[in-house]
């Protein structure tokens, strides 16, 4: 098993950099993995403080085969960062591990993500690979899906070469194939809205764009059921996300066995995740999360 290059995309939480840092040192594999780390340029003065905290940071690290460490001049936002670094280094390896600067891993996540990255490299029906779960234990151990999911995954150059960035092309075919419920995980996860802001400049949603892109050309992601990811990144310091618990779960630290039967999606999964999915995006839902928010705002 060749171990896949590591790109960690960084910009101004040095607090979060280090714990995910630390909790990739935990991992057997780093010691055999290149790494990347992209670092965005700071925005405005009130950022110029924290991103160079966070390359004092990264110019420390230790523990990985080798470094790479890539500070960009000025602030090109999240999407293009990711992009471009992506696009750059999976072109020039042919595969790639992701995250970004607020994911805490299991000692398990690198084994998985190398795994799997290499049983299918040649499973064109395949694309993507997730290494974090919702908490729902009734899931399978791993699992096919036609959903990507930004939090720890990886992919191949010849998945990366379906990428589309043009959120309205992708909005306009999903709409003309009548997709639009089945996209949204049954209407219950508003996965067209996202995109539809996208393209009108409300949000800058790389994410949003290749799962679109995946989804249309009927490519699965293979998905860690227990979760090898665990995003501490909604405590309000995210540009993207405030403070919200919904998400959380708890890190599964044994190696998950990857026994797929069949190269075709999960129904069974994508009923549970939809279901999980209605749960959380009720009306009682939100007003509920709502006011947790406020008391501990508070």
């Amino acid at each position: 098993m060749s171990s896949a290059p590591i790109l960690l995309f960084t910009y101004n939480r040095p607090s979060h950099t280090q714990q995910t840092l630390k909790a990739l040192l935990n991992n057997s594999l780093c010691s055999e993995s290149e790494l990347f780390v992209f670092s965005d340029g700071y925005k405005n003065e009130t950022d110029k403080k924290d991103v160079e905290e966070v390359r004092k940071i990264i110019q420390t690290i230790d523990g990985f085969r080798k470094i790479n460490i890539i500070e960009n001049t000025h602030n090109i936002g999240l999407a293009k960062n990711i992009i471009d670094g992506v696009t750059r280094i999976v072109n020039e390896y042919g595969k790639v591990i992701v995250l970004e600067d607020d994911l805490i891993t299991s000692p398990s996540f690198l084994t998985f993500m190398n795994e799997a990255l290499d049983m299918f490299e040649n499973e064109n029906r395949i694309g993507h690979i997730h290494g974090y779960c919702h908490p729902l234990p009734e899931l399978p151990e791993t699992f096919l899906i036609k959903w990507t999911g930004s939090w720890g995954w990886a992919t191949w150059k010849r998945a990366w070469e379906h990428f589309n960035p043009d959120g309205k092309a992708l909005l306009s075919e999903i709409e003309r194939r009548n997709l639009s419920k089945t996209f949204d995980f049954n209407g219950n996860y508003p996965y067209t809205r996202m995109l539809r802001r996208q393209i009108k400049g409300e949000n800058d949603s790389w994410a949003i764009r290749w799962n679109a892109s995946l989804f249309l050309k009927d490519i699965l992601s293979l998905n860690a059921g227990r979760s090898l990811v665990q995003n501490i990144g909604f405590d309000g310091s995210g540009r993207h996300c405030g403070k919200n618990i919904t998400y959380t779960t708890h890190l599964y630290r044994d190696e998950l066995k990857i026994e797929i039967a069949q190269i075709e999606e999960n129904k069974t999964a994508r009923k549970i995740i939809g279901k999980y999915y209605g749960r959380k995006n009720s009306f009682w839902a939100k007003l509920t999360g709502r006011i947790n928010r406020f008391v501990r705002n508070r």
